[in-house]
């Protein structure tokens, strides 16, 4: 899952991306609004957090081109706690949620996740899939209620699946969502990160099909019972 951050307070943005990375999210940090502008037209991305009082570009500017572009990515806006005018503002123009600095970073990381649960079309923090059960809160992954023990990155290649089930999904699709600026990872590794993680999701009723040359996606397998 890929975050922008927009936000030319060095010290916040510094704060707020170690700890989203923490939580399992790639960040990309910009200050000004210009520079969230052309990051959004050139990249991906599953989340925009914005200071609406960014410098060469107001925040509401970067949000109406965004919506301008028919552009639905989830944004979170933060705006100073006595702007009320910006964030009516902020939500006519398309924004999803708002918070009023200084505020809570806990509060913030649980906006994200809710951001985020929406926009993978579930209102709980436990996104099912057949047997699969995805926590989004404590990033962990059950078959049946049984953990499975995977890696980070496996993790976020599951993510990404299931937010895209019933489509499949390019490597380079992947290598948007699931690396910063600065990360670099190949599609050889996309490879090796994906016959990982389906070969511990063997057994467990789903299974990742491949499609040579065009991507993958999450399908889930028959049941089978006795007669």
């Amino acid at each position: 899952m890929r975050i922008l951050l927009a936000e030319d307070d060095g010290v916040l943005a510094d704060g707020l991306s170690r700890s989203l990375r923490a939580g399992g999210y790639a960040v990309d940090t910009v200050s000004s609004g210009t520079d969230a502008d052309v990051a959004m037209v050139a990249q991906s991305y599953d989340l925009l957090i914005l200071d609406l009082g960014l410098p060469r570009m107001p925040g509401l500017e970067v949000l109406r081109r965004l919506r301008s572009r028919n552009d639905l990515l989830p944004v979170l806006i933060l705006t100073a706690a006595d702007s009320v005018d910006q964030r009516v503002r902020g939500l006519d123009l398309g924004a999803d949620d708002y918070m009023a600095k200084p505020f809570a970073l806990s509060e913030l990381e649980a906006r994200v996740r809710a951001l985020v649960r929406r926009r993978m079309g579930s209102s709980s923090s436990r996104v099912r899939y057949g047997p699969l059960t995805y926590d989004q809160i404590g990033r962990a992954v059950y078959i049946d209620e049984q953990l499975l023990e995977l890696s980070a990155r496996e993790i976020g290649l599951l993510e990404i699946l299931l937010q895209r089930v019933g489509r499949l999904v390019s490597k380079e699709q992947i290598v948007e969502h699931l690396c910063e600026w600065g990360d670099e990872i190949s599609y050889n590794a996309i490879e090796v990160y994906m016959h990982r993680l389906r070969k511990k999701l063997e057994g467990g009723g789903v299974k990742i099909a491949t499609v040579r040359g065009l991507g993958y996606c999450l399908e889930r397998l028959p049941e089978t019972g006795t007669a």
